[in-house]
């Protein structure tokens, strides 16, 4: 990885951040696109977006919404079955799953993912995710572990998904503080080991990560501040000798003139829904460890993605410096997807190809 500043030979992915669930990306009432979340329109976006050289499809998975006006994620398609649909409506397009590890069991999982990559010809990846949120859970009558025991049930979860992804460990034993497996197998299993991201940059998830995962999905309240969480990530991987892709998902919001780009900025933030703000930053503060430097404007405005706002180029500058600090992909969000993805396709996707850092 290059120094901030020094040109790179990787290449940057382009993947969208997808709006499987209501009011996304932005925790406000202003200019809300009522019928983003469904399926019918994700569809739509994961066609286009295959069509424009996108190589990633991203989600959310949620379970209750953060109350006030817009229920901010209240409204959502489930991961596992949202993507079988949309690998079947697509033919090249790397598609993730996300799940939460406390209400899953790994066997199900492995067994989900087993047939989603089959289907798909190994297009499918997996995101997992400990749980932060006391307020989801708690509607289910599950009480959250301390967070250092949360990634450790992660790491045993990871650690029998390839088990059961792994013919030739087959079968195999596990024993945690969480898990029992007494001759472990499943079949079929992958003909390619399906990637796995984790999305968390606590002490505890970015060891977790650099350890076990292939993907580091990044929350960051810069782009400045990327350098340093890569650049550990890495550190810590090698030290497995491994490596450990980084993605991060900006908010981009852009127009003729950086004035205008700010003022549409302070629209959305002059109408943030104030309940589902608050709700939202504190399950975030108690839960994730992955947020703290937030303020409550900038989690309003992007619902937790880094702000790239201004000109098209300068948007493209801050990919070209997201890049250049360690972002191999970059699952963007933006304010109305479906026109939103149409003005980057003509307004910024062709000044990346033509800083040659495109991948594809």
């Amino acid at each position: 990885m290059g120094a901030p500043g020094e040109p790179s030979a990787r290449r940057l992915s382009l993947g969208l951040f997808m709006p499987n669930c209501s009011n996304m990306p932005s925790i406000s009432t202003h200019d809300v696109v009522a019928d983003q979340w469904t399926y019918p329109e994700n569809e739509a976006l994961a066609r286009r977006a295959e069509a424009l050289g996108f190589d990633y499809l991203f989600p959310v998975s949620r379970w209750r919404g953060f109350g006030g006006e817009t229920n901010f994620l209240g409204t959502s398609l489930e991961t596992t079955t949202w993507a079988a649909a949309l690998l079947r409506a697509t033919e090249r397009i790397t598609i993730f799953s996300t799940v939460h590890v406390p209400l899953f069991h790994p066997f199900v999982v492995a067994k989900m993912g087993a047939t989603l990559a089959h289907l798909s010809g190994g297009r499918w990846g997996l995101n997992v995710v400990s749980g932060w949120s006391a307020r989801e859970f708690g509607m289910m009558g599950i009480e959250l572990a301390e967070h250092s025991s949360r990634y450790a049930r992660t790491a045993a979860f990871i650690a029998i998904l390839r088990g059961l992804w792994n013919a030739a460990a087959q079968p195999f034993d596990h024993t945690s503080d969480w898990y029992t497996v007494v001759g472990g197998e499943a079949s079929p299993v992958p003909a390619i080991q399906p990637a796995i991201a984790n999305a968390g940059t606590s002490e505890d998830a970015k060891q977790m990560t650099a350890e076990l995962c292939d993907w580091a999905f990044i929350s960051t309240p810069s782009v400045e501040a990327l350098g340093g969480i890569t650049r550990d990530i890495q550190t810590r991987a090698a030290r497995y000798n491994r490596s450990v892709r980084a993605a991060i998902f900006p908010f981009l919001l852009w127009a003729d003139s950086r004035t205008e780009a700010e003022e549409k900025l302070a629209a959305i933030i002059e109408a943030k829904d104030a309940v589902a703000t608050d709700n939202w930053l504190h399950d975030l503060t108690a839960g994730s460890g992955s947020f703290d430097d937030f303020t409550r404007d900038m989690l309003a405005a992007s619902g937790g993605g880094v702000h790239m706002v201004g000109t098209a180029d300068d948007v493209v500058e801050q990919l070209l410096s997201a890049h250049t600090q360690g972002a191999d992909a970059v699952m963007l969000t933006f304010p109305r997807y479906r026109d939103d993805l149409e003005r980057f396709a003509i307004d910024i996707q062709p000044k990346l190809r033509g800083a040659g850092v495109l991948s594809g």
